[in-house]
């Protein structure tokens, strides 16, 4: 840990006193004095032999304290700051590399470093270096964020964000606007007392977990949990021990696990495409987004953080996720702030249907089996790319012929949209008609969510709920009994919980516990269903 006097402006220093001032930027390269003379004392940016030689900068590192220098006067009390000074008098002022340390009163401490280009700043890293924020024109989210209020149209437009991503492909200021409208709805969620936060965070976490323990439970045995890492064994398609670490970790995250036919294809695909990789995921595997929503932002650092390092142990340094929620939240959030506190990313994370996109030469020829169908896709375009890989997969499937519904692809997935449920309504009710005029043999989700939207509108409309792995998985010999899609369009709980007598008391499960996680099961019908 080393000690470096930093010089301030007066303005600077202003905002360090207010707290708004958190980010500094130094140069990291100097100019050579010899080609600096030669060049009659102009720097030209575009010669990188101008600028050969480290920065003292580049030495400071996390933990290192820096003391502020900042113009000043001397009088009879001592130093007189010009951070201070309303300009009304007239003052000898010391230029503030002067200053002695004796008189600096203000002590930084290094929390992060890193070596970046100027031109890379967002908007977020403004705010941070302390410059004023304008409420607009970049719209009412950087208000919130820098001080937690905002009026009432702020806090409609923060919290109405469905994820859809097309503000980053707009954006031309280098900003995610999605991750600043996270943020907005963070700092207006820790409004609530601390205590609130953390039971909020807590209850939604148990939530979520219970949920995700009972339907994976009544859907599935000892044996094929333990294959979606949820057993006593972590499940895994490595090589020997001695042979090293698999070529892939494939996080699962909570919630595809009330839909275990999805996850099992993946790897079944997987296997059969000659991969090995380590399954991980469910509740103990949290990304920590449910704290994140609640304000509690200690508690979801630190669950993202451990599952992270969990992560953390593949031959490639990759990753392989399918929940888009886990996705957004490790790519905008936690890997980027790791990033900056270790200095690099631990691995790299991957959305499973992009990485079986470029697989798909090993794929092509162990898709034999004809699947003659007409599908449409129920396509949500909130991480990029995924929607037009999914639709080159079902391409390379023999027999499928993908039809264009021309229905609005919005939101990350179908679970985002459930802060517009009227929208959200009107949409999945829209699509189902334009399925059913098209003659379509199947609606084709991607995400889990999607299915457990969806999958019950089979009992009534002409044509099936399917995964689009399932059509994959059809022409490679691969099969899983969709046993959510069956239960859900039951309908009737008591039925349900006598359908799964048997799983419910292999594994222990309370009855009245799962009598819950069913109920919500079937809560979550955001279209009704027709004659419901």
């Amino acid at each position: 840990m080393s000690d470096y006097p930093i010089i301030f402006s007066a303005p600077m220093v202003q905002a360090l006193l207010a707290g708004r001032k958190t980010m500094t930027r130094r140069i990291a390269w100097r100019p050579n004095r010899e080609t600096y003379m030669r060049a009659g004392g102009r720097c030209v940016s575009t010669n990188p032999i101008m600028f050969e030689n480290p920065s003292p900068w580049q030495k400071s590192a996390t933990g290192d304290r820096l003391w502020v220098r900042e113009r000043f006067s001397m009088g009879g009390n001592g130093p007189f700051y010009a951070e201070s000074s309303d300009g009304t008098v007239r003052v000898h002022w010391r230029p503030s590399i002067h200053m002695p340390r004796k008189f600096s009163r203000l002590t930084l401490v290094v929390t992060a470093v890193k070596v970046e280009r100027l031109q890379r700043i967002s908007y977020a890293d403004v705010l941070a270096e302390g410059c004023p924020a304008e409420e607009d024109p970049h719209g009412p989210e950087p208000h919130i964020v820098r001080t937690g209020a905002g009026n009432d149209a702020a806090r409609k437009w923060a919290n109405a964000c469905i994820l859809s991503g097309e503000c980053i492909k707009a954006c031309d200021y280098g900003v995610n606007p999605r991750f600043l409208l996270h943020m907005a709805r963070v700092k207006m969620a820790r409004a609530a007392e601390p205590a609130a936060q953390r039971k909020n965070g807590v209850d939604g976490f148990r939530k979520v977990a219970r949920e995700v323990t009972q339907l994976s439970r009544i859907q599935l045995d000892d044996a094929l949990l333990e294959r979606l890492g949820q057993g006593a064994k972590r499940s895994s398609a490595s090589p020997d021990e001695g042979e090293g670490a698999p070529d892939f970790v494939f996080y699962t995250g909570c919630n595809v696990l009330k839909t275990p036919h999805i996850a099992l294809l993946a790897l079944d695909i997987m296997d059969s495409i000659g991969v090995t990789y380590e399954v991980m995921g469910g509740p103990t595997h949290c990304c920590g987004i449910v704290q994140m929503r609640m304000g509690d932002v200690a508690t979801s650092g630190r669950f993202g953080e451990a599952t992270i390092d969990k992560l953390s142990h593949s031959k490639s340094g990759q990753v392989l996720s399918w929940c888009p929620s886990c996705q957004v939240q490790f790519t905008e959030t936690t890997l980027p702030t790791l990033e900056q506190t270790r200095g690099a990313k631990p691995f790299e994370m991957t959305p499973f249907t992009l990485f079986l996109r470029k697989q798909l030469d090993k794929l092509r020829p162990l898709l034999r089996e004809r699947v003659p169908m007409r599908i449409a896709l129920h396509r949500h375009p909130g991480v990029h790319g995924v929607v037009e890989a999914a639709e080159d997969i079902l391409r390379a499937v023999p027999g499928i012929e993908l039809v264009d519904l021309h229905q609005p692809a919005v939101g990350l997935q179908s679970n985002n949209l459930k802060v517009l449920p009227n929208y959200r309504r009107a949409l999945d009710l829209a699509e189902l008609e334009a399925a059913e005029a098209a003659g379509i043999d199947a609606l084709v989700a991607v995400y889990h969510s999607d299915h457990r939207a969806l999958c019950a509108h089979e009992r009534d409309w002409p044509f099936r709920i399917m995964n689009m792995y399932e059509i994959v998985g059809a022409s490679m010999g691969l099969h899983r009994d969709d046993h959510y899609k069956r239960l859900k369009m039951m309908q009737d709980a008591d039925a349900i919980l006598a359908d799964c007598r048997d799983l419910v008391q292999q594994h222990g499960l309370d009855v009245e516990t799962t009598r819950l996680a069913i109920k919500a099961m079937l809560d979550e019908q955001p279209a009704p269903l027709r004659g419901a």
